[in-house]
């Protein structure tokens, strides 16, 4: 299937501030993948916390790579692991930010890619403010993303796995199962070990546009002309999603006392 990966990043270095600038201009110049973002971000930032936050208010963002999010909201702070590519440096397992300083913690396709994600959740409850909020765009666990992650993608969708795994590549050693595993198979466990985080939602996104779209790393197979009946039939087989989305949001929220 080499004649579908994204010709411009080829030879390319994987997380590499080239790397993720062209995954930048690839959402912002494809109208299905521009679309998808726009819905996603805007699902991110839809909420009180941020729409109503006073003005001291701080929000990071995790494993920003070639993120537009700070586009829709100038007060995000950035962060990536890897340096020259942000604002910040960020490990997720260890925040540098005081007790109660952060109104919100943004992560779109990050989850998946913390080895410790118990060691995570535990320095957002801290470092957040009470009724602060976790928004992150994680991979679905529906039966085609099942499919699509486990035969289409470099990186492994190992769902009988547990919440940690080792990690040398911080691009792709990762496990695209790990949403599904803490908030659905494990749920239990992350209400046990994390009593001071309430889930309060977790809803399908669009599939259809995205998967024509090619991503981020997969060539764009869709005329200009036809991406509106694209994203209109996506929107018009929402009863779908159960079965075919491929990503999905997922809201926590700090205790507020």
């Amino acid at each position: 299937m080499s004649f579908l990966r994204e010709p411009r990043l080829q030879g390319i270095t994987v997380g590499s501030p080239d790397f993720f600038q062209i995954q930048n201009d690839l959402i912002a110049k494809r109208p299905a993948l521009h679309h998808c973002y726009e819905v996603w971000y805007r699902t991110l930032l839809d909420d009180p916390v941020v729409t109503g936050a006073p003005p001291n208010a701080r929000f990071l963002e995790l494993g920003s790579g070639g993120s537009r999010l700070k586009e829709y909201d100038a007060r995000i702070i950035t962060s990536d692991v890897s340096p020259g590519i942000a604002d910040m440096v960020v490990d997720a397992r260890r925040l540098p930010f005081p007790d109660q300083s952060l109104h919100a913690l943004f992560l779109t396709h990050v989850f998946h890619h913390i080895p410790d994600v118990g060691g995570f959740l535990r320095e957002a409850e801290r470092v957040l403010v009470p009724g602060g909020l976790i928004g992150m765009i994680e991979v679905a666990a529906t039966p085609f993303a099942r499919f699509f992650f486990r035969h289409f993608h470099p990186e492994p969708f190992s769902p009988d796995l547990d919440w940690s795994f080792a990690q040398q590549d911080s691009m792709m050693d990762s496990n695209q199962a790990l949403s599904w595993i803490v908030f659905e198979r494990d749920y239990a466990r992350f209400q046990r070990e994390h009593p001071g985080l309430k889930l309060e939602e977790k809803h399908w996104l669009p599939w259809l546009p995205y998967l024509l779209s090619g991503g981020v790393t997969r060539r764009d197979v869709l005329p200009r002309a036809i991406v509106p009946a694209i994203i209109a039939t996506d929107k018009a087989l929402d009863g779908l999603y159960p079965f075919f989305a491929l990503h999905w949001f997922i809201r926590l929220r700090k205790a507020r006392g």
